[in-house]
């Protein structure tokens, strides 16, 4: 079965993971993620992607993302590959492709989700047992959304504006939603959509992105087709082709 194109629509938040090849290292030391990230700004801005979150671990990243076109994704990644990984193979003397395939992503709806996957990607630090508490991981986006450090190449989300009417409440807002876990089930369903490709929301969500997109939305119904359907119905005896020397004339006896 051919494999279905990425699911990219503009305009809509994106989450998105690249993993090390085998879970092996995309940046080591302190100068590997600050170089990584340059290259993250850089190529975002050319590509014309807004970042909202993200997270960079030894071994993967993370991003909450809005395209501004529907291959800008796609454009951003390969200028990060293009930039990064010939620095990081050189440094690390090493050679060959640093992502374990492609990278994942889906889209979400926004009003629902975007909170949670926001504090989802921040909270992976954490998770993993890299600190002891949020703020004492630099390679992420929460220090931004408290107030504690300002990166003006993060765009803040509507949906981050939505936390209060000043910086200060906003900050506190999201601090105060910070100190809590991302429930488990809500951490399934978001991984589970991004790393299957289809999009996360309602009915009426996904009714809205059917029309910006050819790409299917849903996993195609399993089995065979009904007797009779388009896939499934047996073509008349008269349409079908005959064989070999079907149709020629019998010479008359004698």
């Amino acid at each position: 079965m051919a494999r279905l194109p990425r699911l990219s629509v503009a305009g809509h938040l994106h989450h998105v993971v690249a993993r090390g090849h085998n879970d092996q290292p995309i940046a080591i030391d302190d100068l590997d993620f600050q170089t990584f990230l340059g290259a993250l700004r850089d190529s975002a801005q050319h590509a014309g992607v807004a970042v909202h979150a993200y997270v960079l671990l030894p071994n993967r990243l993370q991003l909450l993302v809005t395209p501004s076109q529907s291959d800008s994704l796609g454009r951003m990644m390969q200028a990060i590959g293009r930039h990064y990984v010939p620095y990081f193979n050189a440094r690390h003397q090493r050679s060959g492709s640093l992502w374990a395939g492609r990278f994942r992503s889906t889209v979400l709806e926004s009003d629902a989700y975007f909170i949670p996957c926001a504090q989802l990607i921040e909270q992976q630090a954490l998770q993993a047992g890299l600190v002891s508490t949020l703020s004492a991981y630099p390679w992420c986006s929460h220090a931004h959304h408290v107030g504690s450090r300002r990166e003006p190449w993060i765009t803040d989300h509507p949906g981050y504006w939505a936390l209060g009417n000043t910086p200060f409440d906003r900050e506190v807002a999201y601090q105060r939603l910070s100190d809590t876990p991302v429930a488990a089930a809500l951490v399934a369903e978001i991984e589970s959509a991004t790393y299957k490709s289809w999009p996360l929301g309602s009915e009426a969500f996904r009714r809205s992105l059917g029309k910006l997109t050819v790409r299917r939305l849903e996993p195609a119904k399993r089995g065979r087709p009904s007797k009779g359907s388009a896939h499934g119905a047996v073509a008349p005896a008269e349409t079908k082709v005959r064989g070999r020397g079907a149709g020629r004339r019998r010479p008359s006896p004698g």
